[in-house]
């Protein structure tokens, strides 16, 4: 049956007539992340705007090409927002490329990442099959949860349409303190911090200097601020700054044509949180109590993988020249057979994003 809405059944009879692999587009903010994109563009900015929004219920239902600045605003609006900070690296970022992606920003630690507020997804298939998963309420666990499967897929199990969001109140008050200490006194500091009872919302650690940030109840802020001591920083500087780590506008992540020509790279290493500092070349930035860390120099892949495992995670290529090589870290055997059964029963024809998370799909 026809869908009602033109701008859907558009995408619909896209898919059905497709001959050739598809390029799944909108704010193009991403277009970097993952391995190199190829095909025809499938531009989903048409497929914009809230279908629906309940404040009361905390939950969202917006269409896959809904600039994140629209919804964020709306939900500002009403005094909520999306805890997890999605990075938005530059304006014109999308709702579809939010959850495809998986990403979430300085606060990914104590409030969780993307896939744990989607409720539910419109999925497209490739056999241009409107399919919905999930719903629109919190608990919601009737068979398998694929909506949160979406987020990270990079477009590769079909085209997100649209998707339903668990949304919260944002925090009554802040505060962000500043410490003087090196990389091992900050994780040990973190670490020990994490086990009190503390409101603490992010941190982050660069060039000798530790990065807190508080929120939560006024009463709670204060006292925290009492009890830990540093630097406190202007509400207005604090902010900004909070921003420019979360869209990786801060100076350590910028890089220039001519950088990525000579072959520097930004690598994201998920680990511990307890992990002692790595033995790796290159300058370091660590997030997240220091289970995230960003490497940027000139380190060898095979180094910086293998420091990553045998600290107990893993390492993604995040940003790079061109061409692209094993961006993620390779699956074992029986993943790599699960991912490729995955991405066959909801895109047989390979017509979605084809190689963009690894090359064999």
């Amino acid at each position: 049956m026809p869908s009602k809405d033109p701008v859907l059944q558009r995408l619909i009879d896209q898919v059905r007539s497709a001959h050739k692999p598809f390029d799944i587009q909108a704010g193009n903010t991403k277009r970097f992340y993952g391995e190199m994109p190829h095909g025809d563009v499938l531009d989903l900015r048409p497929l914009a705007g809230i279908s629906s929004y309940e404040p009361s219920e905390l939950v969202v239902t917006v269409r896959a090409g809904t600039p994140l600045a629209e919804l964020e605003a709306v939900l500002a609006d009403k005094g909520q927002c999306l805890p997890f900070e999605p990075p938005r690296f530059a304006a014109g970022g999308t709702v579809g490329g939010m959850v495809a992606s998986g990403l979430s920003g300085p606060s990914r630690a104590s409030v969780g990442m993307v896939r744990d507020y989607v409720l539910g997804t419109t999925l497209l298939n490739g056999q241009g099959e409107l399919l919905s998963f999930g719903g629109q309420v919190i608990k919601n666990v009737a068979g398998y949860d694929v909506s949160r499967v979406m987020a990270g897929s990079l477009g590769v199990l079909g085209v997100i349409c649209e998707v339903s969001l668990k949304v919260l109140p944002s925090a009554p008050a802040s505060a962000t303190l500043v410490f003087a200490v090196d990389q091992a006194q900050a994780l040990q500091q973190l670490n020990a911090w994490t086990g009190q009872p503390l409101p603490i919302n992010a941190s982050a650690w660069y060039h000798g200097q530790l990065h807190l940030r508080l929120a939560g109840a006024q009463a709670a802020v204060q006292a925290a601020c009492s009890k830990l001591g540093g630097s406190l920083v202007e509400p207005e500087i604090a902010a900004s700054w909070w921003d420019s780590v979360r869209d990786h506008q801060h100076a350590f992540f910028h890089f220039d044509s001519s950088q990525l020509a000579r072959g520097e790279t930004l690598w994201r290493l998920s680990l511990p949180a307890t992990a002692a500092p790595l033995d790796l070349p290159g300058n370091l930035f660590i997030e997240w109590g220091g289970a995230q860390r960003w490497l940027r120099g000139h380190a060898p892949a095979k180094q910086v993988r293998a420091a990553a495992a045998q600290a107990g995670g893993h390492a993604t290529l995040f940003r790079a020249g061109t061409p692209r090589s094993e961006v993620f870290t390779p699956l074992s055997a029986p993943l790599l057979r699960i991912q490729k059964a995955l991405k066959h029963a909801f895109d047989p024809k390979g017509l979605f994003n084809p190689g963009r998370l690894y090359r064999d799909f």
